[in-house]
């Protein structure tokens, strides 16, 4: 009777012990592919916002260009003109234009094309940093994952259940140079 009792007991611990290695494989399995959808969302966040970011600073350096060569071209007219209403009707376009550049200071005092490069340039700092980060932390579950499939007692069960090895995220080719940004 008592050796049906160790049985029983060996029995249950061994079951007891095999859930608790299968649950953490389970929730393991789960965290790599969680892992491995917030490199997804980070790739597609870097891809939709570098261009959403390239068109966003041509169009603030396309404003303030435009700007800037309506003030060049009323200053232009402005001393080609030889007549006086020639130069009345210029010096008019010119002070429109240039109240254009103040207002457009007034409203934006930091609207400059090279702060816009700056940020440009800081934002794309800050998303290639999160999916760094999103790649390490993928590879960190993936490493442990594939050690815990890989050691005993854990392996018996992952042998058993199907649990199989994970592939690190290595950047290849292209993804190995920096993005490329052209305007």
């Amino acid at each position: 009777m008592i050796v049906v009792v160790v049985l029983l007991v060996v029995l249950v611990v061994v079951a007891l012990v095999a859930v608790v290695l299968y649950n953490g494989l389970v929730g393991l399995r789960n965290k790599v592919e969680a892992a491995w959808s917030q490199i997804d969302v980070q790739l597609t966040r870097r891809a939709e916002l570098i261009p959403n970011l390239v068109e966003t600073v041509k169009g603030y350096a396309a404003h303030e260009q435009e700007t800037l060569d309506r003030v060049i071209t009323a200053r232009n007219a402005a001393t080609a003109a030889t007549t006086p209403p020639a130069k009345a009707a210029a010096d008019d376009a010119l002070t429109g234009a240039l109240r254009s550049v103040f207002a457009l200071a007034e409203a934006y005092p930091d609207l400059k094309a090279n702060q816009n490069f700056l940020n440009l340039q800081e934002t794309l700092t800050a998303t290639e940093d999160k999916v760094a980060y999103a790649r390490q932390y993928y590879n960190d579950t993936v490493n442990r994952y594939n050690t815990k499939i890989q050691t005993v007692p854990s392996s018996l069960v992952a042998s058993r259940f199907g649990f199989t090895q994970r592939e690190y995220f290595e950047a290849g080719g292209e993804a190995r140079g920096p993005v490329d940004v052209s305007f």
